[in-house]
């Protein structure tokens, strides 16, 4: 993105086998001022392309981030996968007119976002993915980091531009500019009417989804997405308007039914590839141990059980998702994968949780299945981390100083007995 008046974009320089070239940027926005005064550019970069750096002499902006015109590329082949994969959600900085606010200037104790952002990239993940909610500031009049932010200091000001670098760009730079990052929307970017909670659906459409838009359009569903990292491949879901009131509702559950039968068709079309799951709104995720234990999303958990299949395809590995503000992986040792969640990066206020001896050998889901493992971590800030392991993958949950929390959890390798094994 850029501010240029001139509407022009940059070009990029690749390396892609033994040739180095020069390709120019696509527009796909104009300014609109005031919400939206920029100019969105993209450009495809096949696989295998290395050393993309943003040339020189194209660049109109005045400052550039990064700062090393270094764009972050892929390091997987169409055979290989992603080895380190950071997993962060639910992360901008919560201000509202009624309050408590977060103190976004204070990345210690009041938002720690950035610092989590910085924590993640010094691990140097080849992937990261965001499972939703990005911004957060109803009310940016209230933070406290307005000086920092000129552009977001006003309720007119609560999805435009300069919010989104306030509570997303700017905080996960160093992130940013390490890995390619893949995202979906979560229930603060859908297109529900300000002052409602949510609301910044043509700021996500105009910035950060797959299929960016130039019209300001907003759409409460849109189709599943398959993002191809080498020999794992990611399905998004957009749950971003699942149960919108988390009241249990099932009425969206045909919706959700045609979204997950397409998952399954598209999972079906690699079979001896892995499938991570990635939409905001958990499948799974224990909230109280009850009794009766209470879960979330009861509407998606019922749109999967009414597919064809009547469960997710087989090589669906795991189901990564945000939303409640905490740690938690469950898993159930059944062809259902575990539910991990990752709502804990940056957003208040912060969940408490289950105590996971309560849950294990709870029913969850449809049909109902009694939880086999239970790893829960509230009122910590943090981030997760996947690592491939002897053809499988390592999960552990961080803090903000990049300490690893609590245990380590090894992904089975079976189809049939999906579980992590944890130490």
């Amino acid at each position: 993105m850029t501010t240029d008046t001139a509407l022009v974009c940059p070009s990029v320089r690749y390396t892609l086998g033994p040739a180095r070239a020069v390709f120019p940027m696509h527009r796909v926005s104009t300014p609109t001022p005031s919400q939206f005064p920029t100019t969105v550019c993209e450009l495809g970069v096949p696989l295998g392309a290395f050393d993309a750096v943003l040339v020189q002499s194209t660049v109109q902006a005045a400052v550039v981030h990064p700062a090393n015109r270094q764009l972050p590329l892929p390091h997987w082949t169409g055979t290989t996968r992603p080895r380190t994969i950071g997993v962060i959600g639910d992360t901008g900085c919560r201000v509202t007119t009624a309050g408590p606010n977060q103190d976004c200037a204070d990345h210690q104790t009041g938002w720690p976002f950035p610092r989590i952002a910085n924590s993640a990239a010094m691990r140097h993940p080849d992937l990261v993915i965001h499972v939703g909610d990005y911004l957060y500031r109803d009310d940016p009049g209230q933070a406290t980091d307005t000086a920092a932010n000129p552009g977001c200091t006003t309720p007119a000001d609560r999805f435009s531009w300069a919010c989104v670098v306030a509570d997303f760009f700017r905080p996960a730079e160093s992130l940013l500019a390490v890995a390619p990052v893949a995202l979906t929307r979560g229930n603060h970017e859908d297109c529900r009417t300000p002052p409602a909670t949510g609301g910044a659906g043509a700021a996500w459409f105009r910035y950060l989804a797959d299929d960016l838009r130039a019209d300001g359009s907003c759409d409460q569903y849109t189709d599943p997405v398959e993002i191809r990292a080498g020999a794992l491949h990611l399905l998004s879901v957009d749950s971003s308007f699942a149960d919108p009131a988390d009241s249990g509702s099932l009425a969206q559950q045909a919706i959700y039914t045609q979204q997950f039968e397409a998952v399954n068709r598209a999972a079906g079309q690699h079979p001896g590839t892995d499938h991570f799951l990635f939409t905001h709104k958990p499948l799974w995720m224990v909230r109280s141990a009850g009794p009766p234990p209470r879960w979330v999303t009861p509407v998606l958990d019922r749109a999967v059980a009414g597919t064809t299949l009547g469960r997710p395809a087989n090589n669906i590995r795991t189901v990564l998702s945000g939303h409640v503000h905490l740690y938690q992986m469950i898993d159930f040792n059944t062809t259902r994968p575990p539910q991990v969640t990752v709502g804990f990066s940056g957003g208040d206020p912060l969940d408490q949780g289950p105590n996971d001896a309560d849950v294990i050998g709870k029913p969850v889901g449809t049909p109902t299945q009694p939880v086999n493992h239970s790893v829960t971590q509230g009122r910590v800030f943090g981030y997760a981390i996947l690592n491939r392991n002897n053809g499988t993958w390592d999960l552990t949950s961080h803090d903000p100083t990049g300490t690893v929390r609590g245990q380590t959890c090894t992904l089975s390798v079976s189809t049939a007995q999906k579980q992590f094994t944890c130490h």
